[in-house]
């Protein structure tokens, strides 16, 4: 059946500005880092794109790598878009990213002008699109100068091949350094995108400050801290979890006696908030008003329902602040 978008997709979406620029972002965004791969069912991601788009969610954010195997994502994100949005493209904020191993040999991976835009060209193609909207700098690269990484990005947009740039993972002083660069190069940071959660908590020191000085958005991600601030571990670790399999970004180590005690106390405020831990945990990140949308993955359309219910209750009473950091205590990495 054709796919045809809800008349009243934009009706219930928030949606708020990208820092300084014309760009409005909607609340929560929907990353295909995960459940969008070779390996997934095509239609559980089309299911999910469906939803994330007639719910509001009008930004869909990939990466080179993103699978698995790398580059999947892309391939099969740009094949539910040629066949169920195509009149829609205007309608839609698509990024991705480089900086992590995507090909064999030296000019495969970080951040040199070779592998950037050899990377972009490479998504591009994977996705069937002449451009993207934002095309992210992955990480910080020790060894290429920051220079030639910043004129790479300044570089694609001026060839049309992105509208806008950003970066993800730079820690504060090299993103203040970057976001300078691009700015006098003509081509201003828009976005940055790092991981910010209610357990990693390393952008309060001083990233968000800069970001709001520059006026630069910001895009967390694992705002759910891989599944760890859901219902899932709240009686230990399910064998269906990230955290049961030997591979992966959530280890069984990692998942100690006393987070899953501050994970239980979480869930007991979140229920007389009347929401799920999930919910609360993305409504704690939008509180703060230097955030401009939360990217939020999904394994299912259910999934991503819930995760959108958080939007009609953001607001936090002193009270429910205090007790959070009470809960949190020092920040849990």
């Amino acid at each position: 059946m054709h796919y045809l978008p809800s008349p009243a997709r934009y009706q219930s979406m928030i949606y708020r500005r990208c820092g300084k620029s014309g760009i409005h972002l909607p609340a929560l965004s929907l990353g295909l880092w995960h459940n969008f791969g070779g390996v997934d069912a095509m239609e559980n991601s089309r299911r999910i794109l469906h939803l994330a788009f007639d719910s509001g969610i009008t930004h869909f954010d990939l990466a080179n790598n993103y699978g698995p195997p790398p580059g999947s994502a892309e391939e099969n994100f740009g094949r539910i878009l040629r066949q169920d949005f195509s009149g829609y493209r205007d309608e839609l904020i698509i990024s991705s990213k480089a900086g992590y191993t995507m090909w064999d040999g030296p000019y495969g991976d970080w951040g040199s002008r070779k592998y950037l835009i050899a990377s972009l060209d490479q998504s591009l193609k994977r996705m069937g699109l002449d451009y993207v909207d934002i095309f992210y700098h992955h990480r910080p690269d020790p060894e290429t100068p920051l220079e030639e990484t910043m004129t790479a990005l300044d570089q694609v947009v001026r060839q049309g091949k992105a509208l806008y740039v950003g970066i993800s993972n730079y820690p504060a002083e090299s993103a203040a350094r970057a976001i300078a660069m691009l700015r006098q190069l003509g081509t201003p940071c828009l976005i940055h995108q790092p991981k910010y959660s209610m357990f990693v908590r390393w952008v309060e020191e001083s990233l968000l400050d800069v970001l709001e000085q520059e006026g630069v958005g910001c895009i967390p991600f694992s705002p759910l801290a891989q599944g760890l601030l859901t219902n899932k571990y709240l009686h230990g670790i399910p064998e269906d979890s990230r955290a049961a399999k030997s591979t992966g970004f959530l280890q069984r180590e990692e998942v100690t006696e006393d987070k899953l005690a501050r994970i239980r106390q979480l869930n007991d405020l979140a229920a007389k908030r009347s929401q799920t831990l999930a919910q609360m945990a993305l409504a704690w990140l939008l509180k703060d008003t230097r955030v401009t949308s939360v990217l939020i993955g999904a394994s299912r359309p259910e999934q991503l329902s819930d995760s959108l219910q958080c939007l009609s209750h953001l607001q936090f009473t002193p009270e429910e602040l205090q007790a959070i950091e009470e809960i949190l205590g020092s920040p849990v990495e």
